[in-house]
């Protein structure tokens, strides 16, 4: 008899899973509306990083000091977000002019297997030549990716292995010239509203 008045009923343990799940949805909201752990003002995006640039130089956080950068993670082989989204920031930048002049585009690579130095400037070229390509090696990129707090996974294609495609976050990163995240921008943010974002953030 005991031990039946100190099992969990099925009800009980629903509601407290329901709990646990409301309670890490609510949390991971939180992120992407401020981008801060509650309370704290720590920002949880961003951070040291190692990485190789479309020049096949080894570049660090401190590569980028002394000015904002806009960053977007995605892979070159990507039939739509990726050129899309780096399209909307480069035009985001046009339409700043000389107020977004210091501000340094990167895209980062979620595809080391394929995206070689090579690879990234053919592709960044197409957008600017204020745009850097990173990549590295398999965990480089995986350490940069989860200091980004982004998702990525490879989707297997059993049918041309070589010609796959990856899942990952679409969004943009302000950080600033100091290196502390400042703002993330959505999939579906335009150009001007880029534009308008980053002067609000940047004071400008």
């Amino acid at each position: 008899m005991q031990e039946s008045r100190n099992t969990l009923k099925p009800a009980m343990v629903f509601g407290i899973l329901t709990l646990l799940l409301a309670l890490a949805l609510g949390g991971f909201a939180l992120w992407q509306t401020r981008g801060q752990l509650p309370g704290s003002g720590t920002a949880l995006v961003g951070g040291p990083f190692a990485m190789v640039n479309h020049r096949d130089e080894t570049v660090t956080e401190k590569s980028f000091a002394g000015k904002p950068m806009l960053l977007f993670f995605g892979f070159t082989f990507c039939p739509d977000v990726c050129p899309m989204e780096l399209q909307v920031m480069a035009a985001a930048l046009d339409e700043l002019g000389t107020a977004g002049a210091d501000i340094q585009p990167v895209f980062v690579s979620i595809d080391p297997e394929r995206d070689t130095p090579e690879v990234m400037a053919a592709y960044v070229g197409n957008f600017g030549e204020r745009f850097t390509g990173l990549t590295g090696t398999p965990q480089q990129v995986a350490e940069m990716a989860r200091a980004y707090r982004v998702f990525y996974q490879k989707q297997d294609n059993k049918a041309d292995p070589a010609n796959y495609l990856m899942d990952h976050s679409s969004i943009i990163y302000l950080m600033g010239a100091d290196g502390r995240f400042l703002k993330h921008f959505t999939y579906s943010t335009d150009a001007k509203a880029l534009a308008q974002g980053l002067r609000q953030a940047l004071g400008r």
